[in-house]
């Protein structure tokens, strides 16, 4: 069973060993708060395990958005509806509600008392962002898990939240873009004179080069499991012939991957950090010789909800890249889930014999699974997508250059993953 065993065995020990105790949580919990003072965004004692009320979600909120001084115009009377809020509060659920933020017409109806969902909060926050549930981008039963699954929570929030992880999710908000890609969040705070240019840089918020948690924060959503299945025998009994990896280069779907991860196989499926599944549905481009595919992934899931956007990376190629430059690798290495790992470029552009162009030599860990995975530069940028490495060296990985992808026709409607087998197959017989 292709040491199934021995994997689940690996990824029970992996589990348990993952279970972060509750002083790292406080830990990180109090890091994103210290980063919110520092803002201005928190103030005051940081209670972090108490429940977050929704009338402190709508004060945060205000102020992440860089609103509180216009929201402070607004005059609430004994006459407003919601007069009847906290009043440390009032002002900005009232602005809240006058953005679209929040559909509540009155304090009653809004609660501000009552703890805050995952899924109010995210809400509150997807709306702040551009991005509208009236429009289809998202429903609000459903927020948190797709703020999760575009990138802006780096962690699963569920149930009611404590104000230390009403923190690290704003925390998460301040480095992604608004829907519009104007900019991101911090960049728009300074930019609305709520937080000065010196403080967000010296948080690293507006640093370009990235550290492995920050890739691994940011970009793991857009990476996931590929399970490859080779009969319909497999695809009944949900066995995969073999596991790997690939990632999302657009929101709707369109995605990269090796090719030998999908050869042979009639069906696949995309498992993503959040859990959710989503099948393949073509194959938009493949070059064999380059151990190149791309893929069309479905947005509608096997358990058929749909999402309206996935998170993605960006390409770069390899045009500018170096020995000795720092890489980052996402993938899914023997199958036990998505991890990061990191190292340096040993050669840019080395010859392999399997390959018909030069594939980057790198340091950076991955194992069998991680085929299809992405290699990013320390900006995030994906240059190559991890595909092997030499048998008997060490630290000897490789990845095949994305730039042919750059140059790629992506608009065709692509074929089914069948109809690649048979096409591969007639070639091969002539």
């Amino acid at each position: 069973m292709k040491n199934r065993l021995f994997a689940l065995l690996c990824g029970l020990v992996l589990l348990v060993s993952a279970i972060p105790a509750a002083s790292a949580l406080e830990g990180e919990s109090a890091r994103a708060a210290d980063t919110l003072a520092a803002l201005n965004i928190v103030r005051g004692g940081y209670a972090l395990d108490a429940p977050a009320t929704r009338a402190h979600a709508a004060v945060l909120l205000v102020r992440l958005a860089g609103a509180e001084q216009e929201a402070a115009r607004q005059t609430v009377t004994t006459r407003s509806p919601y007069y009847a809020a906290p009043a440390y509060a009032r002002s900005a659920i009232a602005y809240a509600a006058s953005q679209g933020w929040t559909t509540s017409l009155s304090a009653q109806s809004y609660r501000p008392d009552a703890p805050i969902t995952a899924d109010a909060w995210c809400t509150m926050l997807l709306r702040m962002l551009g991005y509208s549930d009236k429009a289809g981008d998202f429903t609000a039963s459903g927020a948190a898990v797709f703020a999760q699954r575009i990138g802006l929570l780096s962690q699963p929030f569920s149930g009611e939240l404590t104000r230390g992880q009403l923190f690290q999710s704003i925390r998460d908000a301040l480095t992604f873009s608004y829907k519009d890609d104007s900019a991101t969040v911090a960049e728009r705070l300074v930019a609305r004179g709520a937080a000065s240019q010196p403080t967000v840089s010296a948080l690293g918020l507006l640093d370009q080069e990235l550290t492995a948690r920050q890739v691994a924060d940011r970009h793991m959503a857009a990476v996931f499991c590929l399970d490859e299945y080779d009969t319909q025998e497999e695809v009944d009994e949900g066995t995969p012939s073999g596991n790997a990896s690939g990632f999302f280069i657009s929101s709707d779907g369109l995605a990269v991957t090796n090719y030998h991860s999908i050869e042979d196989g009639i069906y696949a499926t995309a498992t993503l950090s959040t859990g959710e599944t989503f099948p393949v549905e073509s194959v938009v481009w493949y070059d064999p010789d380059i151990d190149l595919a791309v893929l069309r992934v479905s947005r509608t899931a096997v358990s058929g909800k749909s999402t309206s956007a996935f998170a993605y990376l960006e390409l770069a190629g390899t045009a500018d890249i170096r020995s000795g430059d720092t890489v980052y690798t996402l993938g899914n290495p023997l199958g036990l889930g998505l991890a990061v790992s990191s190292g340096i470029i040993s050669s840019p552009a080395r010859d392999v014999e399997r390959y018909a162009l030069p594939c980057v030599m790198n340091t950076a860990d991955i194992s069998r699974g991680s085929s299809g995975g992405a290699l990013l530069n320390v900006y995030g940028r994906v240059i190559a997508v991890t595909s092997g490495a030499y048998t008997y060296g060490n630290n000897m990985y490789l990845a095949v250059p994305v730039a042919p992808v750059l140059e790629a026709d992506l608009t065709a409607p692509g074929l089914t993953l069948e109809e690649v087998v048979e096409i591969e197959s007639e070639k091969a017989e002539d």
